[in-house]
């Protein structure tokens, strides 16, 4: 398998790392960046120094995307900046590549629908990387919910927030992507993961409104707090659903509550742990999942897919459930055009902020 990752900041280098992990010496792997002396990274974002990525890896690094599709990848993995994210897709695909696509999917709607219909048309594969997922946290507040364990949901209320200069210690954090409009970042999509989760549980929702904007002192032209409010239609009822999102915090909070007519769930991802609590006595089960190790998502998801790559026997590649039916699965890959729906959303929160209103969401993707 010939396999091109385009873009070798911390995402790109470990998809590296976790790709020459579990295929070895039995992939060619080759990158594109138009950086030079790129720092090679460890798994806990620390510079290795007396190496550089083309001696660790074996591999040749373009400079820009065609010469490396003139190599003719099978595979190409997307980890750019996100506003190269469909550009970089769409002449992937062309090329006839299969794909693997960072989060966000994109920082606009544009060329969206387009790239969705070129992957369906000629059938290639897709995913777009929300590990989050295969949060072992996640997969059992799905099965909870599957079971309808604390009743007819009322609120859902998820957070996030950690300290935007602390991500990366071996770069700026003005230079991050995360940090600059002109390349998609923002913390409404650089955090979308609660977007996608909050997705696959429960669907989309009707309207969205959202508060907050660039509130610190970080050197940012970018929004770094969101508070989102969203109107969900569940059981035919009207169910709010509320995420914060900030860059901010430390130490980092990463939680959702959901909270039902006959009890609660506490999910502390930060701290993996799960609780449920039933009914006025308080009785609760808990579910701990001490000792994972935030790298086996990443694996998890990219056995996943390699797996469907080869034909071998997965679960469905749809896993979005609407709430209560029992329908998905509590991890799988999230397809291009399920990656717009999480967008969707993020976008609308992004338009609510900027206008000041309640945007309405359209349940469709073209």
């Amino acid at each position: 398998m010939k396999i091109l990752i385009t873009g070798l900041g911390g995402i790109g280098q470990r998809h590296l790392r976790n790709l020459r992990a579990l295929l070895g010496a039995g992939a060619e792997i080759n990158a594109v960046d138009l950086r030079r002396n790129i720092p090679v990274l460890t798994d806990q974002l620390q510079v290795e120094a007396g190496t550089t990525l083309e001696e660790k890896y074996a591999l040749h690094i373009y400079p820009d995307l065609e010469p490396a599709l003139d190599w003719k990848p099978d595979l190409v993995f997307v980890c750019n900046p996100t506003s190269l994210h469909v550009p970089t897709a769409l002449r992937a695909a062309q090329a006839g590549c299969a794909l693997f696509i960072e989060k966000p999917l994109s920082h606009t709607f544009e060329q969206v629908d387009e790239l969705i219909r070129l992957v369906e048309t000629h059938n290639l594969k897709t995913a777009v990387g929300y590990q989050m997922r295969f949060h072992p946290c996640l997969q059992r507040l799905f099965v909870l919910l599957q079971e309808k364990k604390v009743g007819r949901i009322l609120s859902v209320r998820a957070e996030i927030g950690e300290y935007l200069p602390g991500w990366h210690s071996y770069e700026d954090y003005r230079q991050m992507y995360a940090s600059r409009q002109d390349q998609g970042g923002g913390v409404i999509l650089s955090q979308i993961h609660e977007m996608d989760y909050l997705y696959w549980l429960f669907g989309l929702p009707r309207r969205v409104y959202a508060l907050g904007g660039h509130l610190s002192s970080l050197e940012v032209d970018v929004e770094d707090t969101a508070e989102i409010l969203m109107d969900y239609e569940m059981d035919g009822r009207s169910v709010p659903v509320s995420l914060h999102q900030d860059y901010l915090q430390h130490p980092p909070r990463r939680t959702c509550e959901v909270i039902g007519d006959k009890g609660k769930i506490l999910v502390n991802l930060a701290a993996l742990r799960v609780d449920v609590f039933y009914g006025s006595d308080g009785h609760a089960e808990s579910s701990s999942f001490e000792g994972f190790q935030r790298n086996q998502m990443f694996m998890d998801e990219l056995k996943y897919f390699l797996d469907s790559l080869r034909g071998r026997p997965v679960s469905s590649v749809s896993s979005r459930i609407s709430y209560g039916t029992g329908q998905g699965t509590p991890g799988s890959l999230v397809s291009v055009r399920e990656a717009a729906h999480s967008l969707r959303m993020a976008l609308a929160a992004k338009e609510s902020l900027a206008m000041g209103k309640v945007v309405e969401l359209t349940r469709d993707v073209e």
